[in-house]
């Protein structure tokens, strides 16, 4: 089993906690950016890998994500933080049902489910070995992002081009009914995400309803791969750098798009439906646009700690960062940081407000344990936890065109 990953941010089916950190990106997108989602638990994510919002070290600390400095040791409150699960109540649980063999998960589970921690989740030994692969952004499904509604319900939020998903004819909108005769209603979304996986070239039943008739589909599981950073060129010189999520590699891309771009030329960089990933790949990410200086600071139990930008990034061409609900943990943390910078006018909507800091535990029969230790904070002091990131200019349409008008004000473009 591969070691627990270090430091990673998105949101998740808050039931069970929807994806593990660094983990089940389990692709079955999350849609609090239509406000049709149940912020109680969002689980944005697909067949592949949700990329789900929050924050997490890997459980040894010492192996904390590139950049994160330790700081001083604050005073340990007398109590864990309210709304968070014990972690030595989880361990012990599922030491004990080890012992009489039973369960670990389920054991660890009962406790989380009590606890109130709304972003925790336990996951198996299966589930978190598909993570290796997820943040790499690639896997074997049928290309479907779905998100589960405020009443239980699954609709799909979109379909990846080419997929087997996409060929049989599926849409944004359609709900999903069953996979392979299993219904899905009332289903956290990793457990869709684990209906819909499997090996390539083997079948898969899917029931849908779509405007009031039921369609009956059966697709065929193919390798996936998803493009996190795509680039294209305005007129006027602009640069649209659009970060799907942040998967290995997709902060070295994003500072190569910034250098490949015209001189002189303006950048925007679409966040919008960003659910998150790598919190390593955030502040590369981020480095592009700043010269050093702080990304963000997050606490784990105590302890403080700092992120820090690579020196040498562009800090003189004029950016614009485009957010909505949808932008989520790791892609709020690099508007929270170039806001607060001042490196960049943030245009669009309010995003998602996942900011709490989750840290994975293995359990005795290998499953994880992600349970919310903290939160972290952008560099001028803001909890982005349940508020968000409020735009510079609003906008809830047009927002490119409105984008284009901020970059022209500052001589850039027609």
């Amino acid at each position: 089993m591969p070691g627990l990953p270090a430091f990673c941010l998105r949101p998740r089916d808050v039931r069970r906690g929807a994806v593990l950190t660094l983990a089940f990106l389990a692709a079955v997108g999350a849609g609090a950016c239509t406000g049709s989602w149940d912020h109680s638990g969002p689980g944005r994510s697909t067949d592949a890998a949700a990329l789900v919002a929050r924050t997490e070290p890997s459980e040894t600390e010492t192996e904390a994500a590139p950049g994160a400095v330790p700081g001083p040791r604050a005073p340990a409150p007398p109590d864990r933080e309210a709304g968070t699960a014990d972690r030595d109540a989880v361990a012990r649980a599922a030491a004990e049902a080890v012992a009489e063999g039973k369960s670990a998960k389920s054991a660890a589970q009962d406790v989380v489910s009590r606890s109130g921690d709304r972003w925790a989740a336990v996951y198996d030994q299966g589930e978190y070995e598909a993570f290796a692969d997820d943040l790499d952004g690639h896997w074997t499904g049928v290309g479907l992002w779905a998100g589960r509604l405020r009443d239980g319900r699954i609709e799909i939020d979109r379909v990846q081009p080419g997929s087997p998903a996409a060929r049989a004819g599926m849409r944004a909108g359609d709900r999903l009914l069953s996979v392979d005769g299993q219904g899905v209603t009332g289903l956290r979304v990793a457990e869709v995400v684990a209906l819909l996986r499997g090996e390539a070239g083997t079948p898969v039943v899917l029931k849908l309803t779509r405007g009031g008739t039921d369609l009956t589909e059966t697709v065929r599981r193919e390798q996936l791969r998803s493009e996190p950073v795509t680039v294209r060129e305005l007129p006027g010189g602009i640069t649209v750098i659009k970060v799907a999520s942040f998967t290995r590699g997709s902060g070295d891309r994003v500072r190569s798009a910034v250098r490949a771009a015209p001189p002189g030329g303006g950048v925007m960089l679409d966040l919008r439906g960003n659910t998150g990933g790598l919190v390593t790949e955030a502040v590369t990410a981020a480095s592009a646009f700043l010269d050093g200086g702080l990304v963000a600071t997050y606490d784990v139990r105590g302890e403080q700690r700092a992120l820090y930008a690579t020196p040498g990034g562009d800090t003189a061409r004029p950016l614009v960062a485009l957010i909505d609900g949808g932008t989520m943990s790791a892609a709020e943390l690099v508007t929270g940081a170039l806001q607060d910078r001042g490196r960049a006018v943030a245009v669009g909507t309010r995003t998602f407000g996942k900011g709490s800091v989750q840290m994975p535990t293995e359990l005795p029969d290998g499953s994880v344990a992600e349970l919310t230790v903290g939160t972290y904070r952008t560099p001028g002091g803001r909890s982005l936890d349940g508020a968000g990131i409020t735009p510079d200019l609003a906008a809830a349409d047009r927002v490119e065109e409105r984008a284009r008008t901020v970059l022209s004000g500052i001589g850039v473009g027609p």
